[in-house]
């Protein structure tokens, strides 16, 4: 939805000025109600209060009028992440509701909340479910990438218009050798007790869950434009400190390896993310993939660069894990590895929900996948988001398809441009506030 949001705008102004119009008037309602939001620290609206609601069902409302556009760009393509969330909230919660079966805590109390019953159950679940729902996708789709990677070799042999589409398949298996090596380095040189072998067992693993992390990804952010980039980070670090676990390492030596070559695996994972975006946005405004490709592997390294002085600026002006800056991903990694070194990891949630993703993309492709997803985030986006898939079917219904893609998709892509700006004006505030 997002590429498709990107063309839109890049497409507005050649496509006429009405379009244009639509599309920046829908961008400043979306920028005014997202700045009030921010103004008045309001961001979620709790409903099912008012209409008497059982907390454990989750009747919070995101307030963003971008998630409803995403919705609306996303159309059907969504709703099986919708109804992944609705049957983690206003089915098995009210199931276990009923059988008097939630979780407890150390303390014997009932884990009944909304955000601690995501953390504790719906999350390790939907991780599991997306890995699931991956696997078996590769498993099926094996014969197609075979036959896709042998095409492309055969392309590169011959001198033709469509074989310079494409950057050469050389640099692809360049790529995955040098990242290896890469890691292997990394892992070498972050503790010292690690050596020739451990590193490139660690390397060969993170290069083997980059590939298949980048394909849920890829996949997720493809659908619904959400990426459970922070999901596939927590599980890639876990089966890195499992793994250094195994070669006998101390608890404190395998942890800080661990990060330091997930964080460069969580890097590249987001690539994934970032290139489904820029080749789904050129292929609708006519861009061609090789130029695509070399610019991303030609600008790849400014990202890094600019993010580390953002974060160096924010720790020095508010302090990183402070009220502030509370850094909830960071809190959410670190509880994870103390729960690993505890031997409290939810190991049977993964299983669980990597054989019920596995047996859903087996039934329909890509099912795993994006009902998981459903599972993962926050059930307050997946209320708002439904809002837009409702439009969606309401206007191509009672209007026709030719007016939602005239009007309503140039209105959702201004509702994405519009809180987008007014997000990225509000982290530079702080920034230069500081």
């Amino acid at each position: 939805p997002g590429g498709v949001a990107v063309a839109t705008i890049l497409k507005s102004p050649g496509a006429g000025v009405r379009k244009a119009i639509i599309l920046l008037a829908a961008a400043l309602v979306s920028a005014i109600v997202h700045y009030l939001t921010i103004h008045f620290d309001v961001h979620n609206f709790n409903l099912g209060q008012y209409i008497g609601m059982p907390e454990y069902m989750n009747g919070i409302w995101y307030l963003s009028l971008m998630t409803i556009g995403v919705g609306f760009i996303a159309g059907r393509g969504g709703i099986a992440f919708i109804i992944g969330g609705f049957v983690a909230y206003w089915f098995l919660s009210p199931m276990l509701s009923a059988m008097d079966a939630f979780p407890v805590d150390t303390a014997g109390q009932t884990i009944d909340q909304p955000g601690p019953l995501r953390l504790l159950l719906y999350r390790p679940l939907g991780i599991g479910m997306l890995i699931g729902g991956a696997i078996m996708g590769v498993i099926l789709a094996s014969p197609l990438i075979v036959s896709a990677i042998k095409s492309m070799q055969k392309a590169s042999q011959v001198s033709t218009g469509s074989s310079k589409d494409e950057m050469p398949i050389k640099l692809l298996y360049f790529a995955v050798f040098g990242a290896a090596i890469l890691l292997s380095v990394m892992a070498i040189q972050s503790v010292e007790t690690i050596g020739l072998v451990q590193g490139i067992a660690m390397a060969l693993l993170g290069t083997l869950w980059i590939w298949m992390a980048g394909i849920i990804l890829s996949e997720a952010i493809g659908r619904t434009n959400w990426s459970p980039l922070s999901g596939m980070t927590l599980v890639g670090i876990t089966l890195l400190i499992v793994l250094t676990q195994a070669f006998g390492m101390g608890q404190e030596e395998s942890i800080i390896a661990a990060l330091m070559v997930g964080a460069a695996m969580c890097v590249a994972m987001s690539q994934a993310t970032d290139l489904m975006l820029d080749l789904k946005t050129g292929d609708l405004v006519g861009a061609t993939p090789r130029m695509q490709q070399f610019g991303q592997c030609a600008g790849a390294w400014l990202g890094p660069i600019v993010v580390i002085g953002v974060i160096y600026i924010l720790d020095k002006s508010h302090g990183l894990g402070s009220e502030k800056l509370p850094a909830p991903q960071a809190q959410a990694l670190a509880s994870m590895i103390d729960g690993i070194m505890g031997g409290d990891v939810p190991t049977q949630k993964y299983v669980a929900g990597a054989v019920l993703g596995g047996i859903l993309s087996a039934v329909m492709g890509g099912l795993g996948i994006t009902v998981g997803l459903g599972f993962y985030l926050p059930f307050n986006i997946v209320l708002t988001y439904s809002l837009g898939t409702l439009a969606r079917e309401l206007s191509d219904r009672f209007k026709s398809k030719t007016w939602s893609e005239e009007f309503g998709i140039p209105v959702a892509a201004g509702l994405i441009v519009g809180e987008a700006l007014v997000g990225v004006g509000d982290a530079l505030h702080i920034v230069l506030a500081s």
